[in-house]
């Protein structure tokens, strides 16, 4: 068992949680952010128990960067051996769930010599660590789940075993959008991937998943009033208790990663670049920790980021038919040359005024740049939050997963974002050409509609900072929960 930090004071009254993350930044950096605020705004103290298989780089070189913390402990759980379980064919969602079952063998024992040194209150997990429940179970320790994502895409996955028990046939196919109750309706064509199509194994881990998160004494989720008012009513007011049993849910986001260091020299030189810039002019474009483009919308994208004439940051990673193919290897180190998977000339023709980055960028750092005045984005979570509290708006451009539901749900409901068309009527991939893009970049960028983002972003900004300080509603709530801890310890 490999730890990180020194193991706190066993004698100590701090309630002692316990959190455990499936593999991929995009679950790892909020439980992990999560995790830290517990522990320096909530004096709790935390175990964090790491998948190491399936982890990325990046991962590794943020959980090494965290600032040391006596009351955060981090333990590497052994590598499982997945020698023939996982196959090159087989999806993301399939995949992790895969990792967790075999990763978890050894955590009965874990948390037994675990709560010898300090019985623990609770456990945290994700989504796709739902085979914890059936270990804590024979332990009598209470498990709560992070949902990672959006109020909607929860609401839509506490419904899903009744959508499951009621629809016949393929979602799909259905003729009026998804109504889960007390929410806005959810297009056909928005639906995420993972239930698209019902005979695959994809489907049937979701739903497992899903079915499950009922049997947590509590769900925390990352967002807050302001930015979900509708799904959040739904969950607090218990419109959806008639179809599933729905534990407590806990607004307390929105929780993103606080500071990034910026230590390579591209990202200095991608900061550096960005210092030279007018404000607000430069358009980030990024797509996530594992997304990927077909050579031919990649080709698109440039073309018309040229043709715009802004000023953009380009993270660009090697074309894939499958847009998530660098789910299980974002921030790994790229050798592959940019100029030999974009136009000829791009890179020399936008020069000064654009910035080619290869793979990987510091997120965090760029949105919190005053030259950044707006992000393209595939509106996963995590980088909406981060986005929204750096008051940038998006243009978004949902690539897998339940992006598209957020990428709806930003541009129709919130107001801070608007989509670029890349969904077909029938929920197809469609190829958006130079003159699209073009035209959109220039509108958020320039024209009227993107002061009007920027201002709506800028007021949830202030409102998710306001909500995580003492007196908001996301840190009340959470509060809330903690004192519940103190009294059971």
């Amino acid at each position: 068992m490999d730890t990180h930090t020194n193991m706190y004071n066993e004698n100590s009254s701090k309630p002692h949680v316990a959190f455990i993350s499936s593999p991929g930044m995009g679950h790892i950096t909020p439980l992990l952010e999560f995790a830290f605020h517990l522990v320096t705004q909530h004096s709790i103290q935390v175990t964090f128990l790491v998948i190491t298989i399936g982890s990325s780089d990046a991962q590794n070189n943020y959980i090494k960067a965290l600032s040391p913390h006596p009351d955060l402990h981090i333990v590497d759980l052994p590598p499982a051996n997945m020698s023939g379980i996982l196959t090159d064919d087989m999806t993301a969602v399939a995949h992790l769930s895969l990792i967790v079952q075999e990763s978890i063998r050894p955590l009965h024992s874990m948390l037994l010599r675990l709560n010898r040194t300090k019985v623990l209150t609770a456990m945290v997990i994700d989504i796709f660590c739902t085979p914890v429940f059936e270990v804590c179970k024979d332990l009598s320790i209470p498990i709560y789940s992070y949902f990672t994502a959006s109020a909607t895409l929860l609401t839509f996955s506490l419904y899903l075993p009744t959508l499951d028990r009621e629809v016949e046939g393929e979602f799909m196919d259905l003729l009026e959008p998804v109504k889960v109750p007390g929410c806005n309706p959810i297009r056909i064509q928005d639906l995420l991937e993972q239930v698209r199509d019902r005979k695959i194994d994809e489907y049937k881990w979701y739903l497992l998943h899903a079915s499950r998160l009922s049997m947590a004494k509590g769900i925390f989720v990352n967002t807050w009033d302001d930015l979900e008012p509708v799904p959040l009513s739904a969950v607090t007011h218990k419109r959806l208790d008639e179809y599933i049993p729905t534990p407590p849910v806990y607004p307390i986001g929105p929780l993103t990663k606080q500071m990034e260091v910026v230590a390579s020299e591209d990202e200095k030189e991608t900061i550096g670049w960005l210092d030279k810039q007018p404000k607000d002019s430069v358009l980030f474009v990024a797509l996530g920790s594992g997304g990927t483009l077909t050579s031919e919308q990649l080709t698109e994208l440039a073309w018309g980021l040229e043709l715009s004439q802004q000023h953009f940051i380009l993270v660009v990673r090697k074309p894939s038919d499958c847009a998530s193919s660098a789910l299980f290897s974002s921030g790994c180190e790229s050798h592959d040359d940019p100029r030999s998977f974009l136009p000829d000339g791009f890179v020399e023709r936008t020069k000064g005024v654009g910035l080619v980055v290869s793979s990987w960028a510091p997120q965090v750092a760029v949105l919190n740049h005053p030259s950044t005045g707006a992000f393209l984005s595939h509106c996963g979570w995590n980088s909406t939050l981060e986005s929204v509290l750096q008051g940038v708006p998006m243009i978004a451009w949902p690539m897998y997963a339940e992006q598209r539901m957020n990428a709806t749900m930003l541009s129709d409901e919130v107001g801070v974002a608007v989509k670029m068309p890349v969904v077909g009527e029938a929920g197809e991939t469609v190829v958006v050409g130079r003159d699209e893009i073009e035209r959109v970049v220039r509108m958020v960028m320039e024209g009227e509609e993107g002061k009007k983002l920027r201002t709506r972003a800028k007021e949830l900004k202030e409102s998710g900072r306001a909500t995580l300080s003492p007196g908001g509603s996301s840190y009340e709530t959470l509060t809330r929960v903690v004192e519940s801890w103190k009294l059971e310890t």
